[in-house]
């Protein structure tokens, strides 16, 4: 299993001569670099392959390959435990490579849509306007009323309403 394979049914595969050329040719985000350094340093990779949709990462040892996307690492056994800096990551079953686990790279939680500046020009005025800064919200107000005490009737010993009476003829 770990000799290099043939090509992907698209005939793309190649290998690469370093898991930064692969991440390059893949166009996977920077910010995940040294995050999937960590994990193929922590498992032990022989080769790198391109194919197609995912980087396939040979190991040294035994083992399924891992499979190296753009915002997940694929193969990983049950019983792995994978330190990244000092935390162990969680790894996922996988619903396309059971009975393999994975991780999603950090990128991933990133925020997708990023504030833009405002360019719109003032009336008047050939400077473009302050970017406008979104205010938080305001918080919302309690909608239960609190229970008001207006007191018992004397007479009919029924809760009294605001008005002060209770309904009863005494």
């Amino acid at each position: 299993m770990n000799e290099v394979q043939g090509p992907t049914p698209a005939g793309t595969s190649r290998p690469y001569r370093n898991l930064p050329e692969a991440l390059r040719a893949h166009r996977i985000d920077p910010a995940n670099h040294a995050f999937i350094t960590s994990i193929t340093d922590a498992v032990g990779i022989s080769s790198f392959i391109d194919r197609g949709r995912y980087i396939e990462a040979v190991r040294v040892g035994e083992g399924a390959p891992l499979h190296i996307g753009k915002t997940y690492t694929n193969g990983f056994e049950s019983w792995e435990q994978i330190v990244v800096g000092s935390t162990m990551l969680r790894l996922q079953p996988s619903e396309g490579r059971a009975p393999y686990f994975f991780v999603t790279h950090p990128s991933a939680y990133a925020e997708t849509t990023p504030l833009k500046a405002s360019t719109k020009r003032t009336p008047g005025s050939n400077k473009p306007s302050a970017p406008r800064v979104a205010t938080a919200a305001r918080p919302v107000r309690a909608t239960k009323l609190e229970e008001r005490d207006y007191g018992v009737c004397d007479v009919c010993f029924m809760v009294k309403g605001p008005s002060g009476a209770c309904g009863c003829t005494g």
